[in-house]
């Protein structure tokens, strides 16, 4: 096996790396190491120049700057791993900075978009877990493989808390709100579950995330909504809907379970945009296009 192949065996096994993340990492540690054949360079012996020459390579090869900003992250966790083993004597990439990115601020329902999406009908077919299921996303904004891998024993609807294990095997517990614990209640007694069963089964196991991401499209059409729903959207709202009301940063990265609040300070964004909205429709000196 190659050092790239052992590294991403390393963050596969150790570091439980999600299967979509350690697909890009496999993508990007290829592209290296074809890149470096062609230059007639091992990988242990490329510096700083190199990995700046490789960017710029992807840059001429068309591919846009998150794209590169991800093959430099691949680039670091990489030689950071070699460097760990004693096989290089520095980081190359540690230095190298990537284009910057235009901030892609992520779409989010409003209240009323969101309480219409939640509120199913409960008569209808799967009506009593697609309620659950949605009730939970919004409550606690949890991420997609959190809220397929749950099972009962995960829940505790008494005190409203479910805990996960997020990115990087990191656990947390998140509160779950009134209106998710009745409908998971409603749910598991209509399935007369066991703690170790699914929260949400599938055919053969856990419902998988495909399913999700489908029968979310579905019943978004069914409510009325016309934005593209999907489920890390409902996480999105969540965040925004949540730091809207109580303006606490720190506490919305806890609960979304991000390693770095950097991660959560798109949501400021959000939030700037939503009071920008406000003073533009209440202050009289707010509208200065098209007034006249």
């Amino acid at each position: 096996m190659s050092t790239p192949g052992r590294y991403l065996e390393h963050l596969a096994v150790e570091r439980r790396m999600s299967p979509h993340t350690l697909d890009g990492y496999r993508r990007d540690l290829a592209a290296l190491e074809q890149w470096a054949g062609e230059e007639g360079r091992a990988l242990e012996s490329l510096d700083a120049n190199a990995i700046r020459a490789f960017v710029a390579a992807g840059h001429r090869g068309g591919l846009s700057a998150r794209s590169l900003q991800r093959r430099l992250s691949a680039c670091r966790g990489y030689f950071d791993w070699l460097l760990r083993q004693g096989r290089i004597p520095a980081n190359p990439a540690a230095g190298v900075r990537g284009p910057k990115a235009p901030r892609k601020l992520p779409q989010v329902l409003d209240p009323d978009e969101a309480k219409a999406l939640v509120e199913v009908p409960v008569d209808a077919p799967l009506g009593l877990r697609d309620r659950a299921l949605l009730e939970l996303f919004y409550s606690s904004g949890l991420r997609l493989s959190e809220l397929c891998n749950l099972r009962w024993r995960d829940l505790d609807l008494d005190d409203g808390l479910v805990t996960v294990l997020g990115k990087g095997s990191r656990q947390r517990s998140v509160p779950v709100g009134s209106h998710a614990r009745q409908a998971l209640a409603e749910w598991r007694a209509s399935t007369g579950a066991g703690a170790a069963d699914p929260v949400f089964p599938g055919r053969n196991g856990p419902i998988t995330p495909r399913a999700v991401q489908l029968r979310l499209r579905k019943l978004a059409q069914q409510q009325g909504l016309f934005k593209r729903v999907h489920p890390h959207l409902l996480r999105h709202s969540f965040a925004s809907h949540v730091l809207e009301s109580s303006g606490d940063l720190r506490g919305v990265q806890e609960l979304l379970g991000h390693a770095d609040i950097a991660t959560t300070q798109v949501y400021t964004h959000l939030d700037f945009q939503h009071l920008a909205g406000v003073y533009d429709g209440a202050h009289p000196r707010a509208k200065r296009k098209g007034s006249g």
